[in-house]
């Protein structure tokens, strides 16, 4: 399911606009869970009181649940094939949330391009989707820190035998180039110098798998993990090496969080709190590895630092 814009918002920093995050295939089966949860989660949480940062964490420990707007994407956040809320954003949400005195967590499933729009009009609580955080985002909503930093990474036929390893070198080469719809990595290849008129575009990193493998491209680009877990099963593709993409001229990295809205300060920090306590422990690898992150994806960048590009 690929992720449509967001707003006009976008998941790097300018001038690298109107993409929203690249997207994962949930099966069949996680899709129609989704639907059939979706029914259930269309009730609108109580408002923000006066209070100063917000009383929320109050009012969900004493409801004992915190609601979670999700976009059905593996690995971020989704409902598996058996029903159940799972995905790195969620894992590491519910383990929070009980530190903080919440019980539960409860699913709210919508497009990828609604969950700031229904975080703001108070449909769920907090945004668990692995959401990039950005200027433009953070113009409408607050983050915690990020929990994982994405690089880039292609597919490309065993070997590489264009050995392509950055975006210059797709362009270098003359490589036949794809992606995935609404993915970021098109304005990567862009800035690059890749005429965007000549990319061909998939639904997804499966598809980009099967584009390389039938030799219609040379390459795929997509995040690191995502192309990392596609390929693992392949008999005539690979993954290169992680690399950050140039934007302006520097090395771009980006940064993934939880979404809170902006009268909601004091719920934020204290989630804060206890994510850079995981992170201190160790405890958020251990939380995050299940779903093919790795030392590489763990980061000490502040969503400060991200929201101000």
């Amino acid at each position: 399911m690929a992720s449509p814009p967001e707003n006009g918002t976008v998941r790097t920093r300018p001038p690298i606009s109107d993409f929203s995050r690249r997207s994962l295939i949930a099966g069949a089966g996680a899709l129609g869970a989704i639907g059939a949860l979706g029914a259930t989660g269309c009730s609108r949480v109580a408002t923000s009181a006066e209070t100063k940062g917000g009383d929320l964490l109050d009012r969900l420990r004493a409801q004992g649940v915190a609601r979670l707007g999700i976009a059905g994407e593996i690995p971020f956040g989704y409902i598996d094939r058996n029903g159940e809320l799972t995905g790195e954003a969620p894992e590491l949400a519910k383990v929070i949330f009980k530190r903080l005195g919440v019980d539960r967590v409860q699913p709210v499933p919508t497009e990828f391009g609604s969950l700031i729009p229904g975080l703001n009009s108070q449909q769920f609580d907090v945004v668990s989707a692995g959401m990039y955080i950005n200027p433009e985002r953070c113009a409408q909503v607050i983050f915690s820190d990020p929990d994982y930093q994405m690089l880039d990474a292609f597919i490309v036929r065993k070997g590489n035998p264009k050995n392509l390893r950055s975006y210059a070198d797709v362009v270098r080469s003359g490589a036949k180039f794809a992606t995935g719809t609404g993915y970021a990595e098109i304005q990567y290849a862009v800035e690059a110098g890749y005429e965007e008129g000549d990319i061909l575009i998939v639904p997804d990193q499966v598809a980009g798998l099967n584009a390389v493998e039938a030799g219609r491209v040379d390459v795929f680009a997509g995040t690191a993990l995502t192309v990392r877990e596609v390929v693992k099963k392949s008999a005539k593709a690979e993954a290169t090496e992680p690399f950050a993409p140039l934007v302006d001229g520097e090395e771009h990295v980006d940064g993934g969080g939880f979404a809170f809205r902006p009268t909601e300060t004091n719920l934020r920090d204290a989630f804060n709190t206890e994510l850079h306590r995981l992170k201190d422990s160790g405890e958020l690898l251990r939380i995050l590895k299940p779903f093919g992150f790795t030392e590489d994806e763990m980061t000490g960048m502040t969503a400060k630092e991200l929201c101000h590009g």
